[in-house]
């Protein structure tokens, strides 16, 4: 079986391009949209190619989760590699959580649904444990006294802003929102409070 794929100038394993082409899916129509027929329909394989990747639905719904912490992840990273103030590495790490659920709206739901994601044979704990271990170091080094507590609590409510603006029901209840002030007094009000 061909493991590789040649697609605009790359070669990219088959796997990979089994997990873009769900990706694509997922924008283009939703969850319900992704299915191994259709991913092998988009990638140009055989029907039956996805399963030696992804032996259940679950599983292919599993890696396009991973693809997303992993995206997220590099990120939040590239987002506070060169700055120095930690309040200031926090405000963008929110600032860019925020803007990856805004931009990637069904993907950002497909993470967090681990009703569909269960027993999909895939670890995603490997991928957000990190992730929470990420904030938990910034709220440390922003000199919080209890920084595991402040980062749950931060990362909670950051969260639900995330979730209510991508089911777009924010914007009814309080109209123009600007969800990087938000998340700055949000930063300055946790820190205050455990600090």
């Amino acid at each position: 079986m061909i493991d590789t794929v040649y697609m605009s100038g790359e070669v990219q394993s088959l796997r990979e391009r089994l997990i873009d082409c769900g990706r694509e899916l997922l924008d283009e129509g939703g969850i319900d949209a992704v299915g191994l027929r259709a991913v092998a329909r988009r990638a140009g394989v055989s029907h039956g190619a996805p399963r030696r990747y992804f032996p259940t639905h679950k599983a292919l719904l599993a890696a396009v989760a991973a693809s997303g912490f992993a995206e997220l992840s590099e990120d939040l990273r590239s987002a506070t590699a060169s700055e120095t103030d930690p309040v200031e590495r926090l405000r963008q790490t929110a600032h860019r959580y925020l803007a990856f659920a805004d931009t990637h709206r069904t993907l950002y739901e497909l993470m967090f649904r681990h009703d569909l994601l269960e027993g999909s044979g895939q670890d995603l704990r490997q991928h957000s444990a990190p992730l929470f271990a990420f904030v938990v170091a910034l709220v440390a080094d922003a000199g919080a006294a209890e920084p595991d507590v402040v980062a749950l609590n931060l990362w909670t409510h950051l969260h639900g802003v995330a979730t209510l603006r991508t089911a777009r029901s924010i914007d009814v209840i309080v109209g123009d929102f600007d969800a990087g002030s938000y998340a700055a007094q949000l930063i300055e009000l946790h820190l205050r409070a455990r600090g």
